[in-house]
This record gives structure tokens, sequence and C-alpha cells, in this order.
């Protein structure tokens, strides 16, 4: 049974950096691509950045620059680094695998998905 356990996401001031997580247990992230999604009321879920299983990553040009995805592999986790942060990062954080990159490197969500974090961003 694959489960994702996502944490981390807290009231933090614009201009500050949070670190959220995602664990996974059932599915190895060594070997699978996966994404990091965000949601706010009453709008679809966005893609935040898109990761291959070999490290190459894609972002959304709202976050490029600001954010990576890190991975610990040993832990079987990976991490989506948020710096500069803005109020519209505002948003519930999901992290998703199973998924894959297509022919324009972009991340296709896959069955998998964590339980989402909520991340709130101060002026």
């Amino acid at each position: 049974q694959v489960q994702l356990v996502e944490s981390g996401g807290v009231l933090v001031q614009a201009g500050g950096s949070l670190r959220l997580s995602c664990r996974a247990s059932g599915i190895t992230f060594s070997m699978n691509a996966i994404g990091w999604y965000r949601q706010t009321p009453g709008k679809q879920r966005e893609l935040v950045a898109g990761q291959s299983s070999g490290g190459s990553t894609n972002y959304a040009d709202s976050v490029k620059g600001r954010f990576t995805v890190p991975r610990d592999s040993a832990k079987n986790t990976v991490y989506l680094q948020m710096n500069s942060l803005k109020p519209e990062d505002t948003a519930v954080y999901y992290c998703n695998t199973g998924g894959w990159l297509d022919s324009s490197r972009n991340y296709r969500s896959g069955r998998y998905w964590g339980q989402g974090t909520q991340v709130t961003v101060s002026s």
C-alpha cells in the first residue's frame, strides 16, 4: 500500500523560507517521478514542480528561482524548499508520484497523492 505523508506547512511571513516534506512508504521515490502541486479555494490544483526519477526538475514560472525539490533517498523523502515566499504562495500543497514527464518535460500526475499541508504566507 502506497502512502505519501506531507508535513511542514505553517504560517510564515513574506520573504521567509519554508521546507515541506513528503515521506513515502510502499513506493521508492528514487525510482519514480514526483510532482508538487498547490491549490487554493475555488481554483484548480496547480503544478508547482515536477521532477524525473533522474532528478531533472521543471518549475512553474511563478516559483522558478525560488523553489527547489531536493530528495533524500535514504529517507525516501522528497522536499519542497521554498524561499522568498510571497502571499500568493498561500495554498494547500500536495505531493504526487507515480506519474511521468511528457515530451515537453511537464509532469503528469500519477495515482498517488499526499493528504496536503497548508502553507500561509502573511504580508
